[in-house]
């Protein structure tokens, strides 16, 4: 069965230092080689764009959405006026925007290179709980308890903060924390598993396991993360309220600009040397090695950056929804993550934003009008789009444009 992904590139390992007579003989039958060209040297195609001319002007108009439209017709167009949009609006697209950034996330590990994950929700989680700790600390004694401990701390009769709270109370601090603890968590997972060879579905397999222990060991209260409850009743950032429409829009501005910049970051990787390799690795993983290259180091690095960016995505998602707690490490959300990527459409990097916005759309659509219903329409979506559609929705819109131009 023929892989709808493109093949290796035998001219990129070449550039990669290899010589073009010893990649012949690894990647094609003596009969198939190319014939190098009379002055002996592999001629490279050359680099494209960043982004073609018409993704600028979509990009464009993306960032003028995000940090003009929306911010007006929120702020400044008054409520009940057609074209007002609701803070509930914002809060919802806010949140499906960091759901957009794990599934770009999960695109670039799966996607490009070939690597399933279903246990990215503990990295989100990891994030989401960093900065949630900071925000439970910016609640000071404002709590029901009326103490700088949180409240759940006070109900448990603890007389002072965990050690791991030790820096929740500065903000720059938590910054590096968001991306340093999904990362080291990451790393030392992914370089344990990738140097055993772990891959396929057992890979698959022991990221869920991953995910599983982790809610399981959040969902306990003596770990000091708030137990079944999580933390909620989020007050201020910053010392600025946190409820206030100007912060609520500042914090949606920050995720849309944290999307856009993430997706030209992710259009940058895959075009470099760097995600070529990581494209070899996904079609021929074997031949990548016989070449001389050692996948063990562009898994481990693509891993943690997926990591790193689920863990930021958590991190502006929970001041936008006002609660963490260790539901989002549950399986089933990691499952989703994959849902998203499969239905917008793998290795294209639009497709999987597309597919968050379309299936949490449906999703807060179906929970409110069909709650029953929803579970069966998500497996519906999944097994219809592996079936009919295994390029997700962005693979059959360019289908039917090379249909239509034909």
């Amino acid at each position: 069965m023929s892989t709808p992904f493109p093949t290796i590139n035998e001219s990129l390992l070449a550039e990669q230092g290899m010589e073009p007579t010893r990649v012949a003989s690894v990647a094609a039958p003596v009969a198939d080689r190319p014939t190098a060209p009379p002055t002996g040297r592999v001629e490279l195609p050359g680099k494209g764009p960043l982004l073609t001319r018409s993704g600028w002007s979509a990009f464009v108009i993306a960032l003028i959405v995000v940090c003009a439209v929306a911010p007006m017709l929120n702020l400044w167009v008054p409520e009940g006026h057609a074209l007002h949009l609701s803070t509930y609006a914002v809060a919802l697209l806010g949140k499906i925007m960091c759901y957009a950034i794990c599934a770009l996330a999960m695109d670039l590990i799966w996607g490009y290179t070939g690597i399933l994950s279903l246990g990215h929700g503990v990295f989100f989680a990891l994030g989401g709980y960093t900065m949630g700790m900071y925000l439970m600390r910016q609640i000071g004694a404002d709590g029901n308890y009326k103490s700088n401990l949180p409240d759940f701390m006070v109900f448990l009769d603890w007389k002072e903060l965990p050690w791991h709270w030790t820096f929740s109370d500065s903000f720059v601090a938590t910054l590096i924390l968001i991306v340093a603890v999904p990362g080291v968590v990451a790393f030392v997972f992914g370089y344990f598993a990738f140097r055993s060879r772990i891959k396929g579905v057992y890979f698959s397999i022991i990221t869920q396991a991953m995910t599983f222990a982790a809610m399981l060991l959040f969902f306990r209260n003596e770990t000091g993360f708030g137990g079944n409850n999580g933390f909620t009743d989020f007050k201020r950032i910053l010392d600025i309220p946190i409820a206030t429409p100007s912060m609520r829009m500042t914090l949606f501005v920050m995720t849309g600009l944290t999307l856009l910049g993430f997706f030209l970051f992710a259009k940058w990787l895959v075009g470099s040397k760097f995600g070529r390799v990581l494209q070899a690795i996904r079609d021929a993983e074997t031949r990548v090695m016989f070449s001389g290259y050692s996948p063990l180091g562009y898994k481990l690095t693509i891993w943690v950056i997926s990591a790193v960016m689920c863990g930021v995505a958590g991190a502006l998602y929970v001041p936008q929804v006002g609660i963490i707690n260790p539901g989002e490490m549950s399986p089933a959300n990691s499952i989703e993550i994959a849902i998203w990527a499969a239905v917008g459409g793998r290795a294209s990097l639009i497709g999987p934003i597309v597919g968050a916005f379309i299936v949490n759309g449906a999703k807060s659509w179906l929970t409110v009008a069909y709650p029953e219903f929803w579970l069966y329409f998500l497996g519906a979506l999944f097994i219809g789009v592996t079936l009919f559609l295994p390029n997700g929705v962005v693979g059959l819109v360019k289908k039917l444009r090379k249909g239509a131009e034909q």
